[in-house]
């Protein structure tokens, strides 16, 4: 293009050919080469690709535009617009089609010479070629021509057109063009719409105008100074982009009177702007003297609710070269791929990286997309990582209503899989607090019942100095050992270790049972030497060396046991403070352990952390003096709080202490809805008012409602209101008349809710009951049901589609406000409504509003509205 910039083109079927218009035309073939030695006369253009020159047309001066013919056949012709305003047909390389071949030097020229600004082929019609001229004051500026014509008039001679071939051809010249635009104007440039072969999008001097074949005395424009570089979205037809100066304009063709979008301006002027033809909304922009070519993503673009409301975009820059850029192209079909030249025609193969968009659902799903690829990251069937994650334990739990028996608490740890051994200790602590809360409530009411939930620890504290000791004799053993007797508040710590079942019997024969039927062998043998029972030890291990899932070598140590001596320099002593170590059970570890220490040191038994905590508190309460019991719950307290082990909260109760345990578990391993249940049990007020506690009850309500699981997020709801009666909210929204803004549910603010539901006002559902049509405030009449045409209030004995099995399982069965068909429904854009069993009768089958004229698609407005809960979708 004589003394311009260069220019670069892509041919619109062969993929590996492009042309580089300049002075003259010069045609490329672009082939892989990687890790190869370049071809003479290639131009290497990334590390696998080079360019080889094909031909070259130079008998085309003065070119201002140039155009690719987009049909397949021939693929090598290409108008070329000059300075004094002809278009004339050429082509690069040899066509032996004769169909085509006349077409080759054909001229198009028009009544007055002026400047060709920009040329456009048709889309449908391949054979119309548009041409925008500067202004003429007596003449047309956009010129639609067809090639194909063969009309020229008298006056006009025949004229030799000498080729590059050297072949001297007549040709004819066009002078009379198909259509005539744009009278005493000027066209700086002009697009196709695809949606229509009749629509041309022109940027004229003033304003953007929309020419209809059809039609061409009307146009349809608008003024602006963004009226060069015109160009079509190829994946969104209505969205047009243009260019001023330095500034970008987005604009919407069914809305056509402003832009919608304004680009960032740049500091110096735009030399050409195009979209993505590989990428939706992708849109890539050059400015003068510049080695950035700047790309706006507006893939993401949402539907503007208002009119004024901008649509957003992500804007990057890349540098695909040192040197300044003189143009640009993008490949019609490699993803994001482009050449760049530089103004000394230096060009350079170069592919946009995208962004890779990373998604991670709710429920565990990872995938991610890179460009038109979607992938999807899959476990290893090996690999059961998957079923280990919390988030994947929490979702079970949850849908088997894990932390709502508040009958049995117990059960909550089956309910959780009965696999932690952490939450099944933890639940049966929570148990056995609500139980012995609730006995000792009734026994005395207002006097200890606080003081279970605080934890044994808070308990050994309230009696130091009360207790004395007492020697006690074996059963099955001519033997005494010193043990604590046992007051009101060690009692109670046994009670709540298990130990020991409610009332004043200390008898731990229904504990030890209990073991035997669970299996637990070594514990309940244990248990019953620590209650200086040697002989029930012996017994309960010879069971489980003859039970089916025993272990045989439990007969060795029932063997072991039975030759216990007091002796303190016996065989026996000596070799069974030897072996037990290698033991592999630690209950077992224990009991030799504490038939081999001395009277008062037990560190054997009380630091073995294999024993469950309840186990070895429950041996200090019975061995261990006042002094030496409060520095080991002391000691024990705080290594559970830094572990954070449920057990834990044996010691620490639901207390501040408790807070401090739950939050190192949280933070160990994420379990926020144990965490939640766990704190709602029995805690005070002030410990629930606590910000961990408040955010972890957020979270897991939060997490509920990301998994679709809004059923059991309202049972959560109702769970925590019943045992915190403080974090019931308050009533947030109510139907209030249009005159007079009050209540119609209750329409004096001093009556309470209790007295004044919805019943009161006719909408139970029961049509023999006093019904209302106006405010009982102000009297006006209330708003009619936009499909019975009744007024709201009216209670509605039967709704189309409103059967039994329509309506949902109401989780308060026996405090029901309203039948939900009655409730008041209306849209929020609109403001149309009524009943609602008839609004969801009404849009199971229709989108818009049933208000006639009214045009609004009410259920689709609210993005979750066709969201089915999670809960109830079948697998």
């Amino acid at each position: 293009m004589s003394g311009t910039k260069p220019d670069i083109l892509w041919a619109p079927h062969q993929v590996d050919r492009f042309v580089v218009c300049d002075s003259e035309l010069s045609l490329y073939h672009v082939e892989s080469a990687v890790n190869s030695e370049l071809k003479a006369g290639s131009l290497r253009l990334s590390e696998d690709s080079a360019a080889t020159l094909l031909s070259i047309n130079s008998d085309t001066p003065y070119m201002k535009c140039i155009a690719w013919y987009l049909s397949y056949d021939p693929e090598c012709l290409l108008a070329v617009g000059q300075a004094n305003g002809r278009v004339v047909l050429t082509s690069l390389g040899q066509d032996h089609n004769s169909k085509f071949k006349d077409l080759i030097g054909k001229e198009f020229v028009p009544k007055h010479a002026r400047q060709c600004n920009t040329l456009a082929w048709n889309p449908l019609d391949s054979n119309w070629l548009a041409a925008g001229l500067d202004k003429h004051r007596a003449d047309f500026s956009v010129l639609i021509w067809d090639i194909c014509s063969k009309y020229t008039p008298d006056i006009v001679p025949m004229e030799k057109v000498r080729l590059s071939a050297g072949e001297a051809e007549t040709t004819l010249l066009v002078t009379k063009p198909l259509y005539e635009l744009g009278q005493n104007d000027a066209c700086l440039s002009l697009c196709w719409l695809p949606r229509d072969q009749k629509l041309l999008l022109a940027g004229m001097h003033r304003n953007l105008a929309i020419f209809d074949l059809r039609n061409t005395s009307q146009k349809m424009f608008v003024n602006t100074k963004a009226v060069q570089g015109v160009t079509v979205d190829p994946y969104f037809h209505d969205r047009v982009a243009s260019f001023y100066e330095g500034q970008v304009a987005i604009w919407d063709l069914r809305k056509f009177e402003k832009p919608v979008l304004t680009l960032t301006e740049q500091p110096k002027p735009l030399t050409k702007v195009a979209w993505c033809p590989t990428r939706t909304g992708l849109l890539a922009t050059l400015t003068r003297d510049s080695n950035i070519i700047r790309l706006y993503d507006m893939q993401h673009t949402p539907t503007p609710i208002g009119d004024e409301t901008e649509p957003t975009i992500i804007e990057r820059s890349v540098q695909p070269c040192d040197n300044y850029i003189a143009s640009f192209a993008w490949h019609p079909t490699s993803q994001n791929r482009m050449i760049v030249m530089t103004p000394n025609r230096t060009m350079s193969d170069f592919t946009v990286f995208e962004r890779i968009s990373l998604a991670w659902s709710p429920i565990t799903s990872l995938m991610w997309a890179c460009g038109r690829h979607l992938y999807e990251c899959a476990e290893e069937e090996s690999d059961n990582s998957l079923e280990k994650d919390i988030a994947t334990k929490m979702r079970l739990r949850a849908l088997s209503r894990y932390g709502l028996d508040t009958e049995q608490v117990w059960r909550n740890h089956i309910l959780a899989g009965n696999e932690d051994p952490q939450l099944k200790s933890l639940w049966y602590t929570l148990h056995f607090m609500k139980q012995y809360t609730e006995d000792m409530d009734q026994k005395s009411p207002g006097n200890k019942g606080s003081l279970v939930y605080a934890g044994i620890k808070s308990i050994v504290k309230s009696s130091l100095g009360m207790v004395e000791s007492s020697r006690h004799n074996w059963s099955g053993l001519d033997k005494q050992t010193d043990i604590q007797n046992l007051n009101e508040e060690r009692i109670l710590a046994l009670q709540l270790c298990g130990w020991i079942k409610k009332g004043t019997d200390v008898d731990v024969g229904p504990f030890l049972n209990s073991l035997v039927q669970e299996g637990e062998w070594e514990r309940a043998a244990a248990v019953a030497l620590f209650n200086l029972d040697i002989r029930r030890a012996i017994q309960i291990l010879n069971e489980g060396a003859s039970s089916e899932k025993g272990d045989l070598n439990l007969n060795v140590v029932a063997m072991a046991l039975s030759g216990y001596t007091d002796e303190k320099n016996s065989l026996w002593r000596e070799m069974c403070s030897t072996l037990r170590l290698q033991l592999h059970n630690p209950y077992l570890c224990v009991m030799f352990a504490f038939l081999t220490s001395e009277a008062g040191a037990y560190d054997g038994v009380l630091y073995e952390n294999k024993v469950a905590v309840r186990d070895r508190v429950a041996f200090a309460c019975k061995f261990l003096g006042d002094t030496q019991l409060n520095k080991y719950i002391e000691k024990l307290t705080n290594e559970m709080k830094e572990a954070g082990n449920l057990e834990g909260i044996l010691l620490t109760g639901l207390t501040k202490d408790g807070v401090d345990l739950m939050e190192s578990y949280v933070d160990r391993t994420g379990d926020v809805q144990t965490a939640s249940y766990c704190m709602l049990q029995g805690s005070p007020l002030d410990v629930l008012k606590d910000e961990r506690v408040q955010y972890w009850i957020e979270n897991y309500r939060n997490l509920l409602d990301a998994w679709r699981f809004w059923h059991k997020r309202a049972e959560f709801d109702i769970h925590r209101s019943k045992l915190d009666p403080s974090s019931k909210p308050l009533a947030q929204v109510f139907v209030s008349c249009n005159f007079c803004g009050k209540s119609i549910s209750y329409s004096c603010s001093s009556v309470p809710h209790q007295g004044r539901g919805f019943s009161q006002y006719g909408v139970s559902g029961s049509p023999t009951k006093s019904k209302v049509t106006s405010c009982p405030g102000c009297r006006k009449p209330l708003p009619r049901c936009a499909l019975c045409l009744i007024n709201m209030g009216t209670p509605v004995s039967s709704c189309p589609g409103g059967s039994k099995s329509d309506e949902k399982v109401d989780l308060s069965k026996d405090k029901k406000l309203a039948q939900f068909n009655n409730w008041f429904t209306w849209c929020h854009n609109c403001r149309h409504g009524g009943h609602a069993g008839h609004m969801l009768s009404w849009f199971r089958d229709h989108a818009e509003c049933p208000v006639s004229a009214c045009t609004c698609k009410c259920m689709q407005l609210d993005t979750t509205g066709n969201l089915v809960p999670a809960e109830t979708v079948q697998p």
